[in-house]
């Protein structure tokens, strides 16, 4: 039975008058990816602020590894990983030498860089400045800088925003890989799409406060719906779309009777976004 790698029991920031974080409480499981998820400004870089030891909680209290984050920030940060979204690379330096800078400040050996950079997508320009790196190929070394002191929990804050596809599927692969593993990921995010491709579970987190937290199969039962949509041909030759639900005891009916008056060109299952059930859940979309 996996223990809680993270347990946050009302959890509490403010900005003078305003409440970044308001009163959160929940766990992450070792081995498990939480996708938390919400709009600029709605609390996610602050939470994670507190659970890697950069601001000290104004209430409640946060367990990392089952060790108080504002006593223990130190022990805590020797067992973490941590990518920002907002590259911070020595830029004058190459890919190697950062990161065996960092494996001397954790204490690593031996350490294997090449193996490492390989591993992201960098094989070959190990020993170029990272000034000379495109924003795809210095987000992938942030990660791998994460990645240095093989940790236990890894914090991911918009991992793959504005990449490129090749880029960001590169990240995606380590990111299930240290999972895989045995690491726990919490994974900040405004990319639904991207949650819910990588996260077992999901936190919807909304003026300071979570809305709703699940996996994203029973988010979408509870609160989506199921539907066929076809398009149709019309006599004038235009296209029309129909849109049959997919859990009404008339469902099996609906389908017989569209293919038996209509000339149905396409038809294909939908079901609802993890944003359109945050829009409904929180009254507001992730702009």
């Amino acid at each position: 039975m996996s223990q809680d790698a993270i347990v946050v029991e009302d959890l509490t920031y403010r900005y003078g008058q305003l409440t970044a974080v308001d009163r959160i409480s929940f766990k992450v499981a070792e081995g498990e990816i939480l996708g938390f998820l919400g709009p600029n400004g709605a609390g996610k870089s602050t939470t994670v602020k507190v659970l890697t030891g950069q601001i000290r909680p104004q209430g409640g209290r946060a367990l990392v590894l089952g060790l108080d984050i504002a006593t223990d920030s130190k022990r805590v940060q020797s067992e973490i990983g941590v990518c920002f979204e907002t590259t911070n690379l020595y830029e004058q330096m190459s890919a190697e030498e950062n990161l065996r800078l960092f494996a001397r400040l954790f204490g690593v050996k031996p350490f294997d860089s090449s193996a490492l950079l390989q591993r992201v997508g960098l094989a070959g320009r190990e020993s170029d400045r990272v000034e000379r790196y495109s924003k795809g190929m210095k987000q992938r070394l942030m990660v791998a800088r994460a990645l240095v002191n093989r940790p236990r929990i890894l914090f991911l804050d918009e991992p793959t925003d504005g990449l490129d596809p090749a880029s960001a599927e590169v990240i995606r692969g380590v990111i299930l890989e240290e999972r895989a593993r045995g690491a726990t990921v919490f994974l900040t995010t405004h990319d639904m799409m991207e949650a819910d491709k990588l996260s077992d579970r999901v936190a919807f987190i909304n003026q300071g406060r979570i809305a709703a937290l699940d996996t994203p199969h029973n988010l979408k039962q509870q609160y989506g719906k199921r539907a066929l949509r076809a398009e149709v041909a019309s006599p004038d030759g235009s296209l029309a779309s129909r849109e049959i639900p997919m859990d009404s005891p008339e469902t099996a009916r609906a389908i017989e009777d569209l293919f038996e008056h209509e000339r149905v060109i396409t038809v294909h299952s939908e079901e609802a976004t993890l944003e359109d059930i945050f829009i409904r859940i929180t009254g507001r979309g992730l702009v």
